[in-house]
């Protein structure tokens, strides 16, 4: 009876430090998280209208409205302006991430090239050179998505 008594007590003791340590781990996990990046640059270069529609733009969407990142900056870059100045459904979605409050960039160069400067500004977008700035942005901790 007594050795079942010990191991009883044993099993519950392991039990508690176990707990303890799953605490300490997700306590732990959850300051990693609080302490990590906070910025987000989403860089939009495919052309690709399903994954624009079903990926990049609810997740940044998502994103923006719940406060899972403190600054959000969605640059379009490449293809995806020619893409978006002909849509318009993909404009309806770029401007609902403008009224969530997500900053909207397009590369100048590329939408020059393509011909829809005037286009992407009238929907919103800031269309300036951005190799600068998102180069900075990356040597200064932004977490970058690129799609």
């Amino acid at each position: 009876m007594r050795v079942f008594k010990i191991g009883v007590l044993s099993f519950l003791f392991l039990a508690l430090l176990g707990s303890t340590y799953e605490k300490k781990e997700a306590s732990s996990l959850q300051e990693k998280q609080i302490s990590g990046a906070s910025q987000l640059v989403v860089l939009w270069t495919s052309r690709d209208r399903d994954v624009a529609l079903n990926m990049v733009f609810m997740y940044t969407l998502a994103a923006k409205k719940n406060g899972w990142w403190d600054e959000i900056r969605f640059i379009i870059w490449g293809p995806s302006s020619k893409l978006l100045s002909e849509d318009e459904e993909l404009q309806l979605e770029i401007k609902k991430m403008k009224e969530a409050g997500v900053e909207l960039l397009a590369c100048k160069v590329c939408a020059e090239r393509y011909g829809v400067s005037e286009k992407l500004e009238k929907i919103g977008i800031e269309v300036k050179l951005m190799g600068g700035p998102l180069t900075s942005m990356l040597k200064t901790g932004w977490v970058c998505l690129t799609f």
